[in-house]
């Protein structure tokens, strides 16, 4: 059985929006700052006022203005200036990237079996910023369901299928997670399209309920599509390597192993891994 311990502490250096999206906790006092942020979705790098986190270069931030809902990475934090703050747009959120734990090989992913290494809430932060509070936001259910051995059951078009097994197979599917409830397990994904979708479902004896995606689709889409396969996966790569540990708390979360070294290891100048 292989294990990747992970567990990294060091300042990092410079590299390189959602329903359920939260502001992570801030672990240190805020430290006013003028910081430049490099957008590489727009090729980009513009100049913010900061006032509410303790910035550093390499940090993965959000910011208010033109660019709201785009992630961008601090290339350089000036803490002696004097501005006119109305002139700046602000730093409005930090993803949390701090990692802690056990994880396991899992073919594309890495695998973990406690709820504290990587919990939804910190996730969601690598990919979308904190949702605005005024926005409301609604489900709903027709009690549909079907077999995860059966994809079949889900009634998409052939078309849909092929597209939902190309973003599997590209390794869209970032992260999932399958956490135990009263009524089954809920499960939460994240899958990288034209943006970041999020896709729900309950999950119990087999069986998938209340499969929803944030693509806001009218019928079962590619990003659930390819949510399945990589669940079927997972759960054989459970049965055959981590039976044990799955039972034991009944949870399990995987990240894309190339997000993981994006987030985790890429930003870090110091620290250690163990394999």
């Amino acid at each position: 059985m292989m294990a990747f311990k992970i567990g990294f502490t060091a300042e990092k250096v410079d590299n390189y929006a959602s329903e359920t999206a939260k502001v992570p906790q801030i672990t240190s006092q805020p430290k006013k700052s003028v910081v430049r942020i490099y957008f590489a979705d727009r090729n980009t790098t513009l100049t913010y006022y900061n006032d509410r986190f303790d910035l550093h270069m390499g940090d993965k931030v959000y910011v208010d203005g033109k660019l709201e809902g785009l992630r961008g990475i601090v290339v350089d934090v000036n803490c002696n200036f004097k501005i006119k703050a109305s002139d700046y747009k602000r730093v409005i959120a930090v993803a949390d990237t701090e990692v802690k734990g056990r994880l396991f090989m899992a073919g594309s992913h890495f695998l973990t079996f406690e709820p504290s290494v990587l919990p939804q809430d910190k996730i969601i932060t690598w990919f979308k910023p904190p949702a605005n509070p005024d926005d409301e936001f609604v489900s709903g259910s027709d009690g549909s369901s079907f077999l995860l051995d059966d994809l079949s059951g889900m009634k998409i078009s052939k078309e849909i299928a092929e597209r939902g097994y190309d973003y599997y197979t590209e390794n869209r599917v970032r992260y999932i997670s399958l956490a135990p409830g009263t009524d089954g397990c809920s499960g939460f994904a994240i899958v990288e399209g034209t943006e970041p979708y999020e896709v729900g479902f309950k999950y119990s004896n087999g069986e998938i309920t209340d499969l929803v995606c944030s693509c806001f689709c009218s019928y079962n889409c590619k990003h659930e599509y390819a949510v399945m396969i990589q669940l079927r996966e997972i759960f054989d790569i459970i049965e055959n390597n981590y039976a044990q540990e799955y039972e034991k708390s009944g949870y399990f979360a995987a990240v894309d192993k190339s997000v993981l070294f994006s987030y985790v290891i890429a930003a870090k100048e110091k620290g250690s891994i163990v394999l």
